[in-house]
């Protein structure tokens, strides 16, 4: 005669179902992860739009001045002229470039910190619910398993 062997897979079921388990705190975990994300994505996308666009404004820009650069010229001083004059332009323009990229990332650094603070803020308020719920439902638990062993 064989020895019985345990069934572990219904020992480990009976006991898991013994616990009380509420899903919805993963479920709202999982929706704030998703709206979260959906958030940054847009402020990701906006700086993204804002750049490309700054960068073909200044490679209109350049192009432009570039055609000057290129048109043919009577006096050989005028060649000179036209590329200090680009060179100048250049100069002007990758300034204002550079101050607008920095505008960019000044605004997606804050509107960063503004959705960090937020998701923090929701995130302690949604882990002190889940603990106080959590808490109840292991008190209730107790004092069922106290009073059936008595």
């Amino acid at each position: 005669m064989a020895p019985k062997t345990n069934d572990f897979t219904k020992m480990m079921s009976d006991m898991m179902s013994s616990y009380p388990m509420d899903m919805t705190a993963m479920t709202d975990a999982f929706k704030s992860s998703a709206a979260m994300g959906e958030k940054m994505t847009k402020v990701i996308l906006d700086a993204a739009e804002k750049s490309t666009d700054i960068s073909s404004k200044w490679t209109k820009d350049t192009i432009a001045k570039l055609a000057n650069v290129a048109a043919a010229k009577s006096e050989p001083t005028d060649y000179t002229k036209s590329v200090t004059d680009f060179a100048s332009a250049q100069a002007e323009m990758a300034a204002e470039t550079m101050a607008a990229f920095a505008e960019i990332a000044k605004k997606v650094q804050m509107e960063t910190v503004e959705l960090m603070m937020a998701a923090g803020k929701e995130a302690t308020e949604e882990a002190t619910a889940a603990v106080k719920k959590a808490t109840a439902e292991v008190t209730t638990a107790a004092k069922k398993a106290a009073s059936a062993a008595k």
